[in-house]
């Protein structure tokens, strides 16, 4: 029998102390909650550890003219690219580069005008340290997001940020997990400063992102959404029985109007629900006395991500949409915010 072909070594005492019994299902939620607790401690740990390199690093890469180069190999590469992904959704230019193949023909996207992040766990991984010296050469200022400060790569670069854990999430403590995880938080804590730093707002990530949900919900409008044509509103002279047609047209919410057009109040079926059982002659009622006074309102050119929160945290189907002046241009429902996907 080959090698390849060999039957795996019966379990030892030591190995079957590393097989839980996942047949129960109280064992695997206790398992998945370590490695959720291990990977949160490691992240926690580097909060506690962050010091005025953290500073440097940030003033280096915000004052960057060029883009910040990304590099790392395996998993660390991996989380390199999300790194420079992030970096580059948020307003700061990024791109990944494999060390390898920066080393054989890619290092054409580097120029002097830029800046690179390197991660490693070890900070001596072979495959970085040819990539290094050209970026020490050129003059790059290198931050360093690392498990060992006084590796090779760490004394190299202008800043060295520890992201160094005490233990894998791993049981074996080798798969890299919580190494991973401190080092993709290590950089999502560059690029948030960054963002803040460089003003970086919604409308500017709107801009980077116009596809998707999270386009809808960062560009549709109050105005892409309401109901402004056939609005049965009701003036303020108007009795309770005025209310049954609109009501009907409004799905449950009319506004009431003064010799303006502006909204001086709503009145929902809830409403006229409750007057029935309190009133028998509620149809002769005025709508003045019915009404929701001073009700909320939203403008045509608000976020309806942001109505729909506040829709659904106060717990109302409907609001009403008015100009600056107070006036009502169309009508805004729950249903139909929920069906643009802005949620």
């Amino acid at each position: 029998m080959s090698r390849a072909e060999a039957p795996s070594p019966p379990p030892t005492p030591e190995t079957d102390t590393l097989r839980p019994d996942t047949s129960n299902p109280e064992v695997v939620l206790a398992e998945g909650r370590a490695v959720l607790h291990r990977e949160a401690r490691a992240v926690a740990g580097l909060a506690d550890r962050l010091d005025e390199g953290f500073v440097e690093a940030v003033r280096i890469l915000g004052d960057t003219t060029g883009r910040i180069i990304v590099t790392g190999v395996g998993k660390s590469g991996i989380v390199a690219r999300k790194v420079a992904a992030t970096l580059t959704s948020t307003g700061t230019p990024a791109s990944f580069l494999h060390p390898v193949d920066g080393l054989h023909g890619d290092l054409g996207i580097v120029s002097r005008e830029d800046a690179a992040i390197f991660i490693s766990k070890s900070g001596g991984t072979a495959e970085l340290h040819g990539l290094m010296e050209y970026m020490v050469r050129l003059g790059l200022p290198i931050v360093a997001l690392v498990g060992q400060t006084d590796s090779a790569l760490g004394r190299a670069a202008t800043v060295a940020l520890d992201c160094g854990v005490s233990q894998e999430a791993c049981p074996l403590d080798l798969a890299p997990t919580s190494s991973t995880t401190a080092a993709l938080a290590m950089g999502d804590a560059l690029a948030m400063v960054l963002l803040q730093s460089r003003g970086f707002q919604a409308s500017d990530f709107a801009r980077f992102h116009p596809g998707g949900a999270l386009g809808r919900r960062l560009t549709l409008r109050v105005e892409d959404v309401m109901v402004a044509d056939e609005l049965p509103a009701v003036p303020s002279e108007a009795r309770v029985k005025d209310l049954i047609v609109p009501l009907g047209h409004l799905r449950g919410t009319v506004p009431v109007v003064d010799g303006e057009h502006r909204v001086v109040g709503v009145v929902t079926t809830g409403d006229l629900a409750r007057l029935m059982d309190q009133r028998p002659d509620f149809l002769d009622l005025p709508v003045t006395e019915v009404m929701t006074r001073s009700p909320r309102i939203t403008r045509p050119d608000r976020l309806a991500g942001a109505v729909l929160h506040d829709m659904e945290e106060h717990g109302i189907m409907a609001l009403p949409v008015v100009d600056e002046d107070g006036r009502l241009l169309g009508m805004a429902h729950l249903h139909d915010l929920l069906r643009s996907e802005v949620a």
